[in-house]
């Protein structure tokens, strides 16, 4: 296997993300859990994209994790490696973005890289070194609140600086829309005052084919499925890979029961959960109980147990921002996240157990601690269900044939589960 192009994403939903914008973009694509065994059997593919769950652990470990990944992806011919990271830049004035960058540049010999979360099509541009969600600035969005990440400085020059040992460099809306020998110049420019990294803005979907042109001729990036998407159509309109006709088709019907956990705060996915009241049975989890040790897993199980027969079921464990402060004042930020992804990993695995072969996860930690319980290696990717959200189906797994669903929080309409269990048959 020769690799096109190789992905390091900082999250299991991200992941699927950018695995999805690369199979609309024509790349055959395959997503892994955690970096590959040699015997584990992939196919003929361009592009690779290795799922981590390092957003959120120490600094140490994401750049070791992430190091790792990219010694896999470089030995299989990979020439550019892409850090993904998620589109609101979820990140601490300590991590993970910054050093994990500053690894993989030294590691790599990069001069200076392009840093970019832009997605137009899921409303995150950036202008002058600024993310916006949407009409607004980021730390004046809901996407603000992230439990275990939260985002309030804007401007990404700052927050990149705060983390990096390099300096950061900003290439702006004005160069370009100059196309992509201007980027070059200014990259270049910055490269040769020993800036080692730059923001580039992007607004619209032609700014990120031309940031593209320029990334691929480097050795690594970082962004969002944004910048992804650019060095798709890089490859493909270079000549460097042949488009494939990707029909994202299902495969084989899977069958069976099917549920849906969500373990996400964000606004999102309260109204979807909301939503999906009106169409399957829901339960509500109490937190405490779960921080308690109440045996609130056991109760999730005895409840979906004689409903599954008769259809789908979602279990959820989300609340609103002030319900999780005080929740984390009561119990720690990272006691109360590990114990409640903890949880709904048990109730996936027992409900896996008890013949569930479809199954739809919202929110990146949760789904992060499903996957890895459920320890399945990869997944080849299917159809889209939203943007940034295919039907995954497992590759290598110990459960037999399944089809999964894995949701950033902010993704996904108003009937977001309904449309994935429609999709995954």
């Amino acid at each position: 296997m020769t690799l096109a192009l190789g992905c390091i994403a900082d999250d299991y939903t991200g992941a699927s993300d950018l695995a999805n914008t690369l199979t609309r973009a024509g790349l055959r694509t395959v997503q892994t859990i955690g970096v590959p065994a040699d015997d584990l059997a992939l196919p003929e593919v361009d592009a690779v994209v290795v799922s981590l769950k390092s957003r959120s652990i120490g600094a140490g470990l994401a750049v070791s994790r992430s190091r790792a990944a990219e010694t896999w992806l470089r030995s299989r011919g990979a020439g550019h490696v892409l850090f993904k990271i998620c589109s609101t830049f979820d990140s601490t004035d300590v991590g993970n973005i910054g050093p994990v960058m500053d690894a993989l540049r030294a590691d790599c010999g990069e001069a200076a890289v392009l840093v970019t979360p832009a997605f137009p099509e899921t409303g995150r541009t950036v202008y002058q070194g600024n993310l916006f969600v949407g009409a607004v600035p980021l730390n004046e969005s809901s996407l603000k609140d992230h439990p275990l990440n939260p985002m309030r400085d804007s401007n990404l020059v700052r927050v990149l600086a705060r983390q990096s040992r390099t300096q950061i460099g900003l290439v702006d809306l004005a160069t370009v829309t100059r196309g992509a020998d201007a980027v070059r110049a200014r990259v270049a420019e910055l490269a040769g005052k020993g800036i080692g990294a730059a923001i580039i803005d992007a607004v619209f979907d032609r700014d990120l084919e031309t940031i593209g042109l320029v990334a691929a001729q480097h050795r690594l990036s970082v962004g969002a499925s944004g910048i992804g998407l650019g060095l798709a159509r890089a490859l493909v309109s270079t000549g460097k890979i042949k488009s494939t006709a990707a029909s994202g088709g299902p495969g084989a019907a899977v069958g069976g029961p099917a549920a849906c956990l969500a373990g996400s705060c964000s606004q999102a996915t309260l109204h979807q959960i909301a939503s999906a009241e009106r169409a399957m049975p829901v339960l509500h989890l109490d937190p405490d109980r779960i921080l308690t040790g109440v045996g609130e897993a056991q109760r999730a199980l005895d409840w979906a147990s004689p409903r599954l027969a008769e259809g789908p079921v979602l279990i959820a464990s989300s609340a609103t921002p002030d319900q999780v402060a005080a929740l984390q004042a009561r119990h720690g930020r990272d006691a109360a996240g590990h114990a409640i992804e903890q949880t709904m990993a048990d109730i996936a695995e027992n409900l896996v157990k008890s013949g569930v072969r479809r199954l739809v996860v919202a929110g990146g930690e949760t789904s992060g601690a499903v996957v890895d319980r459920l320890r399945i290696p990869g997944f080849l990717v299917g159809a889209e269900i939203a943007a940034g959200v295919p039907v995954l189906r497992a590759v290598g797994g110990t459960s037999g044939d399944m089809l999964l669903a894995l949701k950033s929080g902010n993704f996904g309409g108003p009937e977001f589960f309904s449309d994935a269990l429609g999709l995954m048959r």
